[in-house]
């Protein structure tokens, strides 16, 4: 478990160490690139900086791309503060979202907002999906992909980037590295299990983007991508990276916006702030107890997961059993070893117990989605997909009096086909969204083999 120093600044010597204790003092830039250790583990700080009182005091006055850069200077320094503070704005601004997209804003808000949505006197929803495809992980993959395009333009090296999606990751990853000079990405999704318009968004790019359609599920996928970056014949030169949460410069920027979330209610006065987060490979909690652990009061974390429910089993008894997954209509959340469970038993020292304190396990079944996304419409109005909508669930169940933060993380219309029969209304797709369903999908299909992975790598 990492220990905790004060913050004074800018980290001067901040290292990595990798989950299974093989591999240590890794630079940031080292964990970008590498991805997962080459010891199989999962990278973590060697040490968690404390954020200082002042900056606490100040939050609620911090703009978002401010906040960012103050947590990123926590953990990153090899990247000069001014060159992160561009990143950071280049990521987040809405000066930078219209200028790619010539001057449209694509119907949203400008840049990354985070609205919360008031539902009840104590129950909020945090919006995290007004980035360009509609969900919380453009954060991330924006963050990462201009991170590497800093030290790839001082380098000069090209790299591939290997990434598992259960839905959201694939699109996020490549919008975020779409055209990023010196990258090429490698997605691959598990065939008939995502949504259309999430497979639209994933295969329609062409140039840089490779979409791999593999016979099996998003663990068959994950596991492949595990082996590619740990195949020493392919990959001894470090030539693939990995952009899924198993990456800690994709898990970083996740932790801006629960900062974000508790400033905005904070701003009211409100305190012993509780996150209910929808969760299937957990990076997304992850990246929670991380902020906790720097130093933001946060009361606790209820862990929302569907059927799939490796998590709250472990928190009731203590005991991991992962399992296949099972189909849902939260099909980001179909997850049944989540790779990030390795960082969070790490903060925990391996108690449950421990963690138990911290965290809440709640599963929700498919009857119980479908019934909340109906009656949070009929009763304030508000359309969830299915994601939000077992974190809503898991949020009423919990029985916490405290007011709670419920994330949101993907816009309802990624789920059409699962949401209209239960609302019984057509979801109205954004005009972006119109553009990507009419292009062609382009993807390559693989059964769920290694060799063909590496035929298909590398002939494309």
């Amino acid at each position: 478990m990492a220990d905790k120093e004060s913050y004074g600044g800018q980290s001067k010597n901040m290292k990595y160490y990798s989950t299974n204790k093989q591999v240590k003092d890794k630079s940031f830039k080292e964990v970008l690139f590498e991805g997962l250790a080459s010891d199989g583990g999962l990278y973590m700080p060697e040490s968690f900086p404390v954020i200082s009182e002042e900056f606490l005091k100040e939050l609620p006055n911090k703009s978002f791309t401010e906040i960012a850069l103050e947590i990123s200077k926590l953990f990153i320094n090899e990247i000069p503060e001014s060159e992160l503070k561009k990143i950071v704005e280049n990521a987040f601004s809405k000066d930078a979202f219209l200028a790619e997209n010539g001057g449209s804003d694509l119907g949203f808000a400008g840049g990354f907002p985070t609205p919360l949505v008031k539902l009840n006197d104590k129950l909020y929803v945090e919006e995290l999906w007004h980035g360009p495809t509609l969900a919380f992980k453009d954060f991330g993959a924006r963050f990462m992909s201009r991170a590497m395009g800093y030290f790839l333009k001082q380098s000069g090296q090209e790299l591939k980037i290997i990434v598992a999606t259960s839905g959201d990751t694939g699109s996020a990853v490549a919008a975020g590295f779409y055209n990023v000079p010196n990258i090429k990405v490698y997605i691959l999704y598990p065939s008939g299990k995502v949504s259309d318009l999430q497979e639209k968004q994933l295969t329609t790019f062409g140039g840089n983007i490779t979409a791999i359609e593999v016979n099996g599920v998003f663990d068959d996928c994950q596991k492949l991508a595990k082996q590619i970056l740990g195949d020493k014949e392919l990959n001894g030169k470090g030539e693939f990276s990995s952009a899924n949460s198993i990456n800690f410069g994709r898990l970083l920027p996740q932790m801006f916006y629960y900062f974000f979330g508790y400033a905005s209610l904070a701003k009211n006065g409100l305190k012993n702030i509780v996150f209910c987060v929808p969760s299937g490979n957990f990076g997304n909690l992850t990246a929670g107890l991380m902020a906790k652990k720097i130093g933001l009061p946060i009361k606790k974390f209820i862990a929302a997961t569907n059927i799939n429910d490796v998590v709250p089993e472990y928190l009731h008894t203590g005991i991991y059993r992962p399992r296949p997954s099972q189909k849902t209509m939260s099909n980001s959340m179909d997850v049944g070893n989540p790779s990030n469970f390795a960082r969070m038993i790490d903060l925990y020292e391996n108690n449950a117990k421990l963690m138990a304190k911290d965290v809440v396990g709640i599963s929700v079944t498919e009857e119980e989605t479908a019934s909340i996304i109906k009656s949070v419409y009929e009763e304030n109005g508000y359309l969830l997909d299915t994601h939000s909508a077992v974190a809503i669930k898991a949020a009423q169940e919990s029985k916490i009096s405290e007011a709670i933060i419920s994330l949101s993380t993907a816009h309802p219309v990624k789920f059409k086909d699962a949401i209209e029969p239960i609302i019984g209304k057509k979801i109205e797709i954004p005009e972006k969204l119109k553009e990507t369903l009419s292009k062609e999908k382009r993807a390559i299909l693989i059964d769920n083999k290694l060799e063909e992975l590496k035929k298909a790598l590398k002939e494309n």
